[in-house]
């Protein structure tokens, strides 16, 4: 029998487990991106130097090398390249491309959303600044500016007032692969947003979860989550509102089996938002905490759907404790020292810590995803103690640089 052929695109360190996975089921693991030297690719089988933006250009190294399936996991930019590839070749597919368009594009499913009856913000995409600024009339302070089309908080500035409008949009027009930028209104949130992964089969949602996403106000990005913790601050209600929600969205695009990475809130209005439906794992290892917190496994399931084998033991499963994930950042630029953890929070609380640099490495600011240095996962008896230890990080824990 012919070993199965998985291509993913991109190269970044979110992939190793999904490498690991894949390699686990017996699949025959490629690569690909613009950027050799992306940790991934030394652990995959065979490596490609092919832009994942370009879809044709994938296309072409898909057909050529006759895979079985393809993934663009916690890699946003590939997604639309996947959906594209699945679709051309008949390959499994996480949904329909023309759907996969609209939710990778931020200005097309906010007017998606609007359309079908869903809470959504007020917002409006735009092709250059000038026609931003000119409809500036109409912006109900504050508001959030970000690229259509990119991921991990680059290029995302809140503002507050019209003086700031134009520094903002610059920033979000650099980040916009398009260039495309959305202005939508702010919601107010109760308790944290939600940021984690779900999964569906065949459309139907068989694993659903909710977090509570946590952020750094002394970061230099202040929107750049900084940690997630599970189970999420919403109520039973709130959450079961936001999966029929969920459900109804993806039946509406004719969704299929995939992971997702989910973005939600509650407003101070006290309605369900969703801001965000990629079908893609997460970046800061959502999944992987899932698997910790529920021992159900996204990732696996993730890799054996896209070439088109069965997926097994997805379902609704509690947590198992309190978990929390800590990004590990810095608070300005220089050189890596040293991480410094308080032993006794260390023996009580800290399941793993997973540090991506070595002594003298430059590390930047916190301005985005891209500048995390690592990740603990750690876990807690209770609630309190959980949102306690979160409050008071700097009791427990310095990143010292040189």
């Amino acid at each position: 029998m012919r070993q199965k052929k998985i291509l993913l695109l991109g190269g970044l360190r979110y992939l190793l487990p999904v490498i690991e996975a894949a390699h686990n089921q017996g699949y025959h693991v490629i690569t690909c991106d613009y950027i050799p030297d992306n940790i991934a690719h030394k652990y995959s089988d065979e490596y490609y130097n092919v832009s994942i933006i370009d879809k044709e250009a994938v296309l072409a190294l898909a057909r050529r090398l006759q895979i079985d399936g393809i993934m663009s996991f916690a890699v946003d930019p590939g997604v639309i390249t996947a959906a594209y590839v699945q679709e051309q070749m008949r390959l499994p597919a996480f949904g329909p491309y023309e759907s996969v368009c609209i939710l990778q594009n931020k200005d097309k499913f906010r007017n998606f959303l609007t359309q079908h009856g869903f809470n959504v913000p007020k917002a409006k995409g735009f092709s250059s600044i000038e026609e931003a600024l000119s409809e500036s009339y109409w912006y109900p302070w504050p508001v959030i500016v970000k690229p259509t089309d990119a991921a991990g908080s680059k290029g995302v500035t809140r503002v507050d007032s019209l003086k700031e409008l134009k520094s903002a949009l610059e920033c979000a027009f650099e980040h916009s692969i398009s260039k495309r930028v959305i202005v939508e209104e702010f919601i107010e949130k109760q308790g944290c947003s939600s940021d984690t992964d779900s999964f569906s089969v065949d459309g139907e949602l068989k694993f659903v979860s909710y977090s509570a996403q946590r952020f750094d106000s002394d970061a230099a990005n202040p929107y750049t989550p900084s940690a997630y913790s599970w189970p999420s601050t919403f109520t039973t209600d709130q959450e079961a509102e936001l999966t029929s929600e969920l459900q109804r969205l993806l039946k509406l695009l004719g969704m299929r089996t995939s992971i997702y990475n989910i973005e939600t809130r509650i407003g101070l209005n006290g309605k369900p938002y969703i801001m965000e439906v990629s079908p893609r794992g997460g970046g800061n290892r959502l999944a992987e905490m899932l698997r910790f917190a529920t021992g159900v496994d996204l990732i696996t399931n993730a890799v054996r759907a896209a070439v088109g084998d069965d997926v097994t033991d997805i379902e609704q499963k509690t947590y198992k404790g309190h978990w929390a994930e800590v990004i590990l950042h810095a608070d300005r630029a220089g050189h890596f020292k040293s991480l410094v953890i308080d032993a006794e929070f260390y023996q009580s609380h800290v399941i793993q810590t997973d540090l991506w640099i070595k002594e003298n490495d430059p590390v930047s600011a916190f301005k985005g995803a891209n500048d995390a240095i690592g990740t603990l996962v750690l876990k807690f008896e209770s609630e309190s103690e959980l949102k306690l230890a979160l409050a008071r990080q700097k009791d427990w824990i310095t990143i010292e640089l040189k």
